[in-house]
């Protein structure tokens, strides 16, 4: 099995490279890898010390921010080296301050993991959520380097727990102790033989927090809203924007709305906002214009989608209407709001338990959307509730950062 995985990775390998030539997103995937250990090899001197976190993407390197902040902390004479396995993550974050050095990471061959660990030498690795990458855990146990998993969380459909399963249970071993969510996680764990598991929560509750403590305030946001009921559309992809264009552009509310896409693409924001028949302006477009003349506002930039959630009346999170998977409700929760989400929520432990306590409400359709909408414009007690239950929804599961810094 580990001979056809490593022949699998090598042929993925080439046909990745292939694919690049089409596609931008592999093609940042492919040319960014190119001169990693480059890289690692100038940044790093034999003599440093280390500590390697391992992101899959944007939103785990937001889920282990708590930790590599602590971490820092704790030991400000290492340096932290963080790495992506997606585009989506590393370019947006490759200038971030929380590491000393990012860089994808590359493929999991068996001979760049014995490379990456040299170069880097970690006294300890931290794989965030999930990614399981067999040579590099086969390389961290076999150098007996300290190696866990926080924020993880594990599902019986994964291969780890079914009989055909054993390569990827063995390359769990490499792991010190797992730092998991929720009881189901744990369980699913000791079932197939790990004892070394702690339920720590999820670290992004604690991120979120901080949130209330910096300063949240934009000025063209507040000058758009103008005094008036705000809907803010978070993070949408197109399967998101068809279910809400027709309320946007014929509810007779007086609402207004901003939406900020996950894709800022050029030719996807004009094709949003020429869908829109409501007086409409770009974030791109706002100079010298009166931002309280119109009723909707495209965010056509990133970054700024935490601190626009702080207007917000009433939240509408993304990617619940297609499969690329629902995006974080726990920014707007964190504000005290009200959440909308499509129906596709049931991997996102969060989302469950957020719409069983009523706080967030999954719609399945167009017409159950608009209704909701029009429901919560019109009932203010309605929304008070459901930011309320929101916002100490997120205060109840704070701290996995200290169980996780207390059990190391």
């Amino acid at each position: 099995m580990f001979f056809l995985y490593n022949l699998l990775v090598i042929i993925a390998g080439y046909a990745l490279k292939a694919i690049a030539f089409f596609n931008p997103k592999m093609k940042l995937f492919v040319n960014g890898r190119k001169n990693v250990f480059r890289t690692l090899g100038n940044k790093i001197q034999a003599t440093d010390k280390t500590i390697w976190f391992h992101s899959a993407s944007l939103g785990e390197f937001e889920q282990g921010l708590p930790v590599m902040e602590k971490i820092r902390s704790l030991y400000p004479e290492h340096k932290i080296v963080l790495t992506f396995f997606s585009p989506s993550g590393y370019e947006v974050r490759k200038n971030s301050t929380a590491a000393d050095v990012i860089v994808y990471l590359p493929l999991d061959t068996k001979k760049n993991a014995a490379e990456f660990l040299r170069l880097v030498h970690p006294e300890m690795t931290f794989f965030i959520k999930y990614e399981y990458w067999p040579n590099y855990l086969k390389e961290l146990k076999e150098q007996n380097i300290p190696t866990y998993l926080f924020s993880g969380i594990f599902r019986k459909d994964q291969i780890f727990f079914k009989w055909y399963g054993g390569f990827y249970r063995k390359a769990l071993t490499a792991f010190k102790m797992f730092f998991v969510q929720n009881e189901s996680s744990k369980l699913l764990l000791q079932q197939i033989g790990f004892q070394n598991v702690k339920i720590s929560g999820d670290t992004r509750f604690d991120r979120v927090l901080k949130i209330l403590n910096r300063d949240n305030s934009l000025d063209f946001v507040e000058k758009f809203k103008d005094g008036k009921l705000t809907v803010v559309c978070g993070s949408t992809w197109p399967k998101d924007e068809i279910q809400l264009v027709n309320f946007i552009n014929t509810n007779p509310f007086g609402v207004k709305f901003i939406i900020a896409p996950h894709n800022v693409k050029p030719e996807q924001i004009s094709e949003l906002k020429n869908s829109i028949s409501k007086k409409t302006i770009l974030f791109s477009e706002l100079k010298n214009k009166t931002l309280a003349d119109y009723d909707v506002f495209i965010i056509d930039t990133i970054g700024i989608l935490t601190k626009i959630y702080s207007y917000a009346d009433i939240a509408y999170v993304g990617g619940g209407f297609g499969t690329s998977g629902l995006h974080n409700i726990l920014e707007p929760a964190t504000f005290g709001i009200p959440i909308i989400i499509g129906p596709n929520y049931v991997k996102f432990s969060e989302a469950v338990a957020l719409v069983g306590m009523g706080g967030c409400i999954s719609v399945k359709s167009k017409k159950e959307l608009e209704e909701t909408l029009s429901f919560l414009i019109q009932n203010e007690d309605e929304r008070s509730e459901k930011g309320h239950i929101a916002s100490t929804f997120v205060q109840m599961n704070k701290n996995a950062t200290e169980i996780i810094l207390k059990n190391l």
